[in-house]
């Protein structure tokens, strides 16, 4: 049986059981640590299929074949071959089954024949490296509000590479980019978990412990067994000033579990949509631990079993439920069910005992706060076409059909464009924000004309996006109705 039909044959099986349940052949396992990395073993360069050619999308910068220089965007490879080996004619060859023969390990060569734009070809040698997805890590910027710089970071995911001691640790980058925003002297932060789909439970402890002064970050439950507490240890905050957290349905997992947590401790204002609402645990186990017969016939590949449930300080799960934020903000897909509760054989939700913990001791009231963000939501237009556009994909999803009568058609379509040129026309004539790079960065953002225009198109989306802006309205208004004092400190007289 071949690799992919034992896959779906083995993921249908696993998936009856538990949405998140799957099997693994090691080259999907590989892609799976890849992705928890963020890092992978190649020459960098992004591939597209261009009518049946492979030809270069995109080069990443600092990455093997961007040092190399000679391979360039538009290039099409016609040929792979491995060091001291006859070339492989690709053509027609699925993207994923090149990458695996251009992929290989560290400091290996790899020569690819390429035709470039001019028509010449050339055969061009590389040697892989790591490749690092700049894409998947934690980022910051600095928003200008009057006379306060508000700081912005986002996060992906909660990347970790378990493969390597050394590798990159999504708490690692969180604390170096809080160190630069407090180095720019920021009044208070947006943390971005939007379609952060989580990852590494122990970096959620870790970054939460940032934000408090030792205690309970999430609980872990068993079967059979008692509830386990994942506690931040270390004493004193990294970061002890106002904080935002924007959340939406993409946020799952992790994220939820560092949300949750915040909102317990009264420590962030959370903005956004309901979460995912997944409350599961997962660990992968290489299937070849468990097989005593002939070992040429290895590897078989991974197993990713559910194994347990979190469980909020408060006790409750985010199981279904999510987590719903302090201040809700229209959402394109709010109305359409695509969270955890969609599976029905999702885990239940269910709840235990809450564990000891006390809320942060802040000098403003989060129930003004939260007022008046949500009377700027309710006449902000923006949020307003986004709530309109949110009901015609609920519609359009309850009821796909289109009429055959022309005037009826013609009639949806005109709704649809006009809903577009709206919005188009807010955008346009919005204020946008004053968001710009922590000067740090600036050397590494400046070393290249592709991570130039990246960067440009990072700040343009942050200077237009509407829940960054209320999220960063909401940080002045913390500052404008507080004294500041006691950040970061517990309350001695409140116990949960």
């Amino acid at each position: 049986m071949k690799v992919t039909a034992l896959a779906s044959y083995m993921n249908s099986i696993c998936h009856v059981v538990d949405p998140h349940t799957d099997f693994f052949p090691p080259k999907d396992k590989q892609r799976f640590d890849e992705e928890m990395s963020g890092t992978f073993y190649g020459i960098g360069a992004v591939l597209q299929n261009d009518e049946g050619s492979c030809k270069i999308r995109s080069i990443v910068v600092g990455s093997p074949c961007w040092k190399e220089g000679h391979l360039k965007v538009g290039d099409v490879i016609l040929k792979v071959a491995q060091l001291n080996e006859e070339p492989v004619d690709i053509s027609g060859w699925e993207i994923d089954d090149i990458v695996s023969i251009i992929r290989g390990k560290d400091g290996t060569l790899v020569t690819l024949t390429v035709k470039h734009l001019d028509g010449n070809r050339e055969d061009i040698v590389i040697k892989r490296g790591k490749v690092e997805r700049e894409e998947t890590f934690a980022k910051s910027a600095i928003i200008k509000q009057g006379d306060l710089n508000i700081g912005y970071i986002i996060l992906p995911e909660f990347y970790a590479d378990f493969q390597n001691a050394d590798g990159r640790r999504c708490a690692i980058d969180i604390e170096k980019e809080i160190m630069k925003l407090k180095a720019e002297k920021v009044q208070g932060i947006v943390l971005d978990l939007r379609n952060n789909g989580g990852g590494s439970l122990s970096d959620v402890v870790d970054i939460g412990g940032m934000f408090i002064d030792r205690g309970p970050i999430v609980q872990v439950k068993s079967k059979f067994e008692n509830a386990q507490v994942l506690s931040d240890r270390h004493a004193g905050v990294l970061y002890d000033g106002p904080l935002t957290i924007l959340i939406n349905q993409g946020s799952a997992s992790a994220s939820e579990i560092l949300a949750a947590a915040m909102q317990d401790y009264k420590r962030a204002v959370i903005l956004g949509s309901t979460s995912f609402g997944k409350g599961t645990v997962q660990r992968v186990f290489p299937l070849e631990d468990f097989f005593k017969g002939n070992k040429d016939l290895l590897p078989f590949g991974s197993i990713k079993l559910t194994l347990q449930k979190f469980y909020r300080i408060n006790g409750g799960s985010t199981q279904l439920k999510g987590v719903t934020p302090d201040v809700t903000l229209p959402d394109l897909y709010e109305l359409l069910d695509i969270g955890e509760r969609r599976d029905s054989n999702s885990l239940a939700w269910d709840q235990i005992a809450k564990s000891e913990y006390k809320t942060v001791k802040t000098d403003v009231d989060f129930g003004q706060l939260i007022e008046n963000s949500k009377k700027r939501v309710f006449t902000e237009q923006s949020f307003n076409i986004i709530t309109k556009n949110a009901a015609r994909l609920k519609q359009q999803s309850d009821n796909n059909r289109y009429s055959l009568n022309e005037k009826k058609y013609q009639e949806q379509i005109k709704e649809a464009k006009d809903l577009a040129k709206k919005m188009e026309e807010i955008e346009k004539n919005k204020k946008t924000l004053n968001a710009f790079n922590p000067k740090v960065d600036m050397a590494s953002i400046q070393k290249d004309t592709t991570s130039i225009a990246k960067n440009t198109e990072w700040l343009k989306l942050i200077k237009k996006d509407p829940y960054i802006n209320e999220a960063s309205n909401v940080i002045a208004d913390w500052i404008k109705l507080g004294t500041m004092n006691g950040m970061g400190a517990v309350m001695k007289s409140e116990k949960n």
